[in-house]
């Protein structure tokens, strides 16, 4: 396919733009299997990472259905997680992983999952630490290559620019971008409950796969020790640990230290956004946005309504932030 027939038939707004990247999609080189435990549904699962053809796009599946890594397939209602649904099955939690590929430029993959759950319609994936590096390391240790497609063929990779700004807002929770010559993210979270984390801020320009891998993939997801059984009651974290997690009570601090970064709380948010972002990817193409975006006290549901307005799609409806999300 012509690059000008490929520009056709992405998804496109008012506010975006699709331009060539210089770049070839790409894909893994070889298989990527990897086995652990859901935060949030406790049960183990395998995920195997398969080569996949250019412009097939990041696409999961679980009892042979196929679930894109789309936000038309992300599910509105899933607190403290991402998760994608389509024909009645489920995948959630997918937020780490989708997170990795997409800084690592795994453009094009096949992720088949399965779970030990008794539940037929729904998997989780593996948490591991609560970070991607997991994920990044994988991926490293397959390398990629340049994906063909079926005619052998190599596509060039398109990227996602905007043309002018664009937010959500909901109370004091906000995600804002604002046109840019490069990738950019500022992130800002606030727990005046909790003073060891409070109020942090973390920037960055240099988002690249190489900083990704060393100042944002290792950082962990976090909770606040007074919460864990409220979460728990309500049927969430039951896989989570001090192993999966970093723990930070409201009187004593950290419980179980050290962190990797003084400020890794705020750099997991950026995780979490990048992973969230991904799902503006069409076709193999980059989903991260070209832009300087601003989060503040964001969640899942917030990044999801940002993609969702950045297509021109306004489906928040009232939905709340979950900030506390980590």
């Amino acid at each position: 396919m012509s690059v000008a027939a490929a520009f056709k038939s992405l998804k496109s707004s008012p506010v975006l733009s699709w331009k060539p990247t210089g770049k070839l999609q790409q894909t893994v080189t070889n298989c990527i299997e990897r086995t652990g435990r859901g935060l949030h549904s406790g049960d183990i699962s395998t995920v195997r990472i398969l080569p996949a053809e250019a412009r097939a796009g990041r696409h999961f599946v679980f009892r042979s259905n196929v679930i894109r890594a789309s936000i038309d397939n992300a599910v509105k209602e899933t607190p403290l997680c991402t998760a994608l649904s389509s024909n009645g099955y489920s995948v959630r939690t997918v937020e780490h992983l989708l997170s990795a590929l997409e800084a690592c430029g795994v453009d094009n993959c096949r992720i088949e999952i399965d779970g030990s759950s008794n539940c037929d319609r729904s998997v989780e994936v593996p948490i591991f630490d609560g970070s991607a590096r997991e994920w990044v390391e994988a991926i490293n240790q397959s390398g990629l290559k340049v994906a063909v497609d079926f005619g052998g063929k190599s596509c060039e990779k398109l990227a996602p620019y905007l043309s002018e700004p664009v937010h959500v807002l909901k109370n004091d929770s906000f995600v804002a971008a604002f046109p840019c010559s490069k990738v950019s993210i500022t992130y800002g979270i606030d727990y005046p409950q909790a003073p060891a984390i409070g109020r942090q801020w973390f920037s960055s320009t240099l988002l690249d796969e190489s900083f990704y891998s060393s100042s944002i993939a290792p950082s962990r997801t976090f909770c606040i020790y007074e919460e864990v059984e409220r979460m728990r009651s309500l049927g969430l974290i039951k896989g989570g640990s001090a192993e999966t997690a970093i723990v930070c009570s409201m009187t004593k601090g950290w419980l179980n230290p050290p962190l990797r970064y003084d400020d890794e709380p705020c750099r997991h948010k950026v995780l979490d956004l990048i992973g969230d972002v991904s799902l503006l990817a069409q076709e193999g193409n980059q989903g991260l946005l070209v832009a300087h975006i601003v989060a503040y006290k964001g969640g899942h549901s917030m990044h999801a309504e940002f993609v969702r307005r950045l297509l021109g799609v306004n489906q928040m409806n009232g939905a709340v932030s979950d900030e506390l999300a980590a």
